[in-house]
């Protein structure tokens, strides 16, 4: 009756986060714990070159989200829901949706899997003096004025995908510095675009079909816990097609889903990180200092507040894993045995911790695209071992959840051992964690950090983005993030850690000895299919 309650007097708040397999939004109460949820499954496409998901999709998948969290409300409290306190929107980071003035999209929105952009990448890294990777929104524009595309003296607006949807349902062209971060680089001292590398891009471009201010062009900055914009009402009825969910609502700053993975593990502090592993894995380690130099593996993004991250984003992960398990599932199916999706996955995951710690020399590239942390511009999957590999199930399900850790490892050793960057601990999160235990301590050994999973880890960016709307509608202005968080989200609970294993980190250096060296048969494999 409580939470009913505030449904109906529009006191709870609502996050929607557009993953890369799943859309998915979120209703918390005051006590921001979930209420209701409701999500909508898609998929990207592979269309003339371009991971891409069309308007359509975008609109339909929000729609559908949306609905499916209205009926779940009603089912649970037997209520409508037509208001909130706050709204928030979150999406995979980076990407390039590049708008004209009458704002008609210019080209087929490209997505962080792409990787077309090593030219402008490369060239943005060494004019900036730090490292712009090809997902990066300024890298897709900066390519596309290399290539001479007919599109850029068109270019009135581009954003990330958060971004667009936060535009049409309010009308605003802004985003949060965090999402902004994986657009452009962001000065920490003003909590703005660096103004030093605007000039600097300016000069780049000079003599080219680019004569906007890019300055003009980019969306604005809100700060964390501000109103960022309030739902129209020609957004109202995108959002909610019968009009049963009004307008008026306010809504926080659009965010990346890796920032909304941070606070959804209390991960904003200095000497905290958090790991999320998906369809892609990337670490966010928040930074006491300014690194010693600048790595190509490595990108400088913000916390919701600001502070500087230090990224490592690998665009691999579970897609080659969920497909063995496909595999494995239609084997068992066709011996006439009936199994949940989740049961297979509990069972091939308690397997891979009976497999020798090294996988018995049997190594797996989950390389389903492009991987930069690794120098590919594509990928080939592929599973290798040598005659002498013990063969069974416990080892190729060990390798390949290894696999989706492994080029992370790559990123996070220079971090870790080069910079000698101190971390208290890493919070984990995202699908590689749903069945228990096996991905938290792989991942334990596999850094040498101990690895925390908090109850809530399972509802990942979506209940983050709904935790940062209900931060922007707080009656306490002067709260800050980090305060909110700790006194009223996570106090009391401390989650379930796992330490390093001794035996476990000694075979997955063996493992990575025999990943690295591999490495030239997965780029010969990417070579005889080109």
């Amino acid at each position: 009756m409580e939470i009913k309650n505030q449904i109906k007097e529009g006191k709870a708040s609502i996050g929607i986060e557009f993953g890369s397999t799943r859309i998915k939004a979120i209703l918390v109460g005051e006590d921001l714990t979930v209420a209701a949820s409701g999500s909508y499954d898609w998929q990207n496409s592979l269309v003339d070159g371009v991971w891409t998901y069309s308007l359509d999709d975008i609109h339909k998948g929000l729609q559908t989200c949306f609905a499916n969290l209205m009926a779940d409300v009603k089912a649970k409290y037997d209520t409508e829901l037509t208001t909130a306190a706050s709204i928030g929107f979150s999406a995979m980071m980076h990407g390039y949706l590049a708008f004209d003035a009458e704002d008609n999209l210019l080209v087929p929105f490209r997505t962080w899997r792409n990787t077309m952009t090593e030219e402008a990448a490369d060239v943005l890294s060494e004019a900036f003096g730090c490292n712009i990777p090809q997902r990066w929104s300024i890298a897709h524009l900066y390519q596309a004025i290399l290539n001479k595309e007919d599109h850029i003296p068109k270019v009135s607006f581009f954003t990330t995908l958060a971004g667009y949807v936060h535009w049409l349902l309010t009308g605003e062209k802004n985003i949060g510095i965090g999402d902004a971060s994986g657009m452009f680089p962001i000065d920490p001292g003003t909590g703005l675009y660096n103004e030093r590398l605007l000039e600097k891009f300016g000069d780049l471009a000079k003599d080219t079909a680019f004569t906007q201010k890019l300055a003009d062009i980019l969306p604005a900055i809100v700060p964390v816990g501000e109103c960022a914009g309030r739902l129209t009402e020609k957004g109202a009825l995108l959002l909610d097609p019968t009009g049963t969910f009004g307008a008026g609502v306010p809504f926080c700053p659009a965010e990346g889903d890796a920032q909304t993975g941070m606070v959804a593990t209390n991960s904003i502090a200095p000497r905290t990180g958090n790991v999320s592993a998906g369809t892609s894995i990337f670490a966010m380690v928040v930074l006491e200092r300014d690194l010693s130099k600048l790595y190509r593996q490595i990108d400088i993004v913000t916390t919701p507040c600001g502070d500087p991250v230090a990224m490592v984003h690998c665009n691999n992960c579970t897609t080659d894993l969920d497909s063995w398990v496909k595999l494995f599932g239609e084997l068992i199916r066709s011996c006439g045995c009936e199994i949940s999706k989740g049961e297979l996955y509990d069972k091939l995951y308690a397997a891979a911790l009976e497999g020798d710690a090294d996988c018995s020399d049997i190594i797996s590239f989950n390389y389903h695209s492009g991987e930069h942390v690794t120098g590919f511009t594509s990928g080939r999957p592929m599973l290798m071992r040598s005659p002498g590999s013990a063969f069974n199930v416990a080892n190729v399900m060990r390798s390949l959840i290894y696999s989706c850790m492994a080029t992370l490892k790559i990123g996070m050793d220079i971090l870790l051992d080069e910079e000698k960057i101190a971390l208290d601990k890493i919070y984990a999160h995202g699908g590689l964690f749903k069945s228990p235990v096996t991905g938290q301590r792989f991942l334990a050994s596999a850094l040498g950090v101990p690895v925390t999973l908090m109850d809530s880890a399972s509802e990942g960016g979506a209940w983050g983005i709904a935790l940062l709307a209900a931060y922007q509608a707080r009656a306490d202005r002067s709260e800050t993030l980090a305060d909110y968080l700790a006194d009223r989200v996570f106090a009391g609970k401390t989650g379930s850690s796992m330490n390093p294993d001794e035996n476990d980190a000694a075979g997955f250096e063996t493992y990575m000895k025999h990943y690295r060296a591999a490495l030239a048969v997965e780029e010969a494999a990417v070579k005889t299919a080109e």
